[in-house]
């Protein structure tokens, strides 16, 4: 069975040469957004429909085609993802670095303390997972503490080198 494709109704412009694009793709590689659509760009360049190269790609036809329509209105510069709004942080960035280096000086915190203490210096509510995120975003790690036995002598270790 032969199954033939329908012409494309809105052609894509062709606005770089392929080593150009292949140029930009290998640039990108790191920039994964850009990547993928460079990859859409490429594949509607190779001939493939909108909605092939959306499927190749894991995107709805529609995305497809705002991806072209930006393209086609302003080349490279279009498919760049625009990130706008999203609520404002509660910590500015110098108060993040105040938190670390107050952080960094104690050992260990729970995410209770950790809370208290940015509620206490910076007037700034967060949940326990808000938290959690920050200092994950930090680098800090996470542990779980031992439980210490009352019962356990204090000179323990020295004891069971002493019987080994």
């Amino acid at each position: 069975m032969n199954v033939m494709s329908r012409p494309e109704r809105i052609q894509i412009n062709k606005l770089m040469n392929v080593e150009e694009l292949n140029r930009k793709i290998k640039t990108v590689e790191k920039d994964v957004k850009i990547l993928k659509r460079l990859y859409f760009i490429k594949f509607r360049y190779d001939g493939e429909s909108v909605e092939k190269a959306a499927k190749k790609l894991g995107i709805t036809k529609r995305i497809g085609y705002i991806w072209q329509d930006r393209w086609n209105d302003k080349g490279y510069d279009g498919i760049i993802p625009r990130y706008a709004g999203g609520r404002p942080p509660k910590l500015s960035q110098q108060q993040k670095n105040e938190l670390e280096h107050l952080l960094r000086q104690k050992e260990n915190w729970t995410t209770k303390d950790v809370k208290d203490l940015i509620s206490e210096k910076f007037n700034v509510e967060y949940t326990l997972k808000q938290i959690y995120i920050i200092l994950r975003d930090m680098g800090m790690n996470f542990a779980k503490p031992y439980p210490h036995d009352y019962r356990r002598p204090s000179d323990a270790e020295e004891m069971l080198k002493k019987t080994s």
